[in-house]
């Protein structure tokens, strides 16, 4: 037992640099990884010389920092591509961010936030880093407001617990009075929108995707800056085009349509992070 107990911890510890390198700065000294995991200089030392001779972690031979190695990239693509939202949104996504030229998101719920399966990104949205992987809030994005609409409003109270939901900008929504709303809109409407709640200048359209049972698994949006997305004289198109994408990716799930939809099937199901 007290084998097992110490393979566990260092298992926990060797999990604790890897996140610690996928966090902020891209590189880190010894004494970065050791400060952001609590560890000791010779423990965090010992642990990235381990990671390093396994491929997880690459050292520079000049700066002397460690990063993230391409085995990692490895593990995520098997991850990802055995995902079955992942494969069935795959090439959906990326017609739609040719088509329109915006970015086109993927995203799935992990507890409280929305982690990002995939995206692309079209000619008038790009981006310098890749999303996927990557976590952001639920009340305050398009996508968010999505995957919410598969939760009554009692567990979205329990989800994002709290009389005052966290402002971003100076647009987000902040009660749960005014996300019950706005998830009633995206329910009546069949679609959910987003103009600068997380971020200043960007907007997004998306829909919910749905599996054989009728609940809310995933997520699809189109998103860009506010001169390319012009919600304004484009949100019909857009709203239109992004259903559509989504229900084909529920279509390829299994899923056959709202007669099928049972009460207890709305909501859901948990992912564990």
């Amino acid at each position: 037992m007290a084998a097992e107990a110490g393979s566990n911890q260092s298992v926990e510890r060797a999990l604790g640099v890897l996140r610690a390198l996928s966090a902020g700065r891209s590189e880190l000294r010894v004494s970065d990884v050791a400060k952001a995991t609590g560890l000791g200089l010779s423990t965090a030392s010992r642990l990235l010389a381990t990671l390093e001779a396994a491929g997880f972690v690459d050292r520079d031979p000049v700066s002397g920092l460690y990063r993230l190695g391409l085995d990692v990239v490895s593990l995520s693509g098997t991850v990802l591509n055995s995902h079955p939202v992942h494969r069935e949104a795959r090439q959906t996504a990326q017609n739609l961010a040719a088509e329109l030229g915006l970015g086109a998101n993927v995203a799935v719920r992990r507890g409280d936030r929305l982690f990002y399966l995939l995206n692309f990104e079209g000619r008038q949205a790009p981006r310098a880093f890749v999303l996927a992987g990557q976590y952001n809030p639920l009340h305050a994005t398009g996508l968010g407001k999505a995957l919410l609409s598969g939760l009554t409003a009692e567990q979205r109270r329990e989800l994002l617990p709290g009389t005052t939901l966290h402002a971003y900008t100076h647009r987000t929504i902040t009660t749960h009075e005014q996300l019950d709303e706005e998830i009633a809109r995206t329910l009546a409407r069949g679609y959910s929108s987003e103009i600068e709640e997380l971020a200043l200048g960007r907007a997004c359209v998306a829909a919910p995707i749905r599996d054989a049972s009728g609940a809310v698994v995933a997520g699809l949006s189109v998103s860009g800056p506010l001169s390319a997305i012009d919600l304004a004289t484009r949100e019909a198109a857009l709203a239109r085009a992004v259903i559509e994408a989504a229900d084909s990716v529920s279509i390829g799930l299994g899923y056959v349509g709202p007669a099928h939809v049972t009460p207890q099937q709305i909501a859901m199901p948990e992912v564990v992070s």
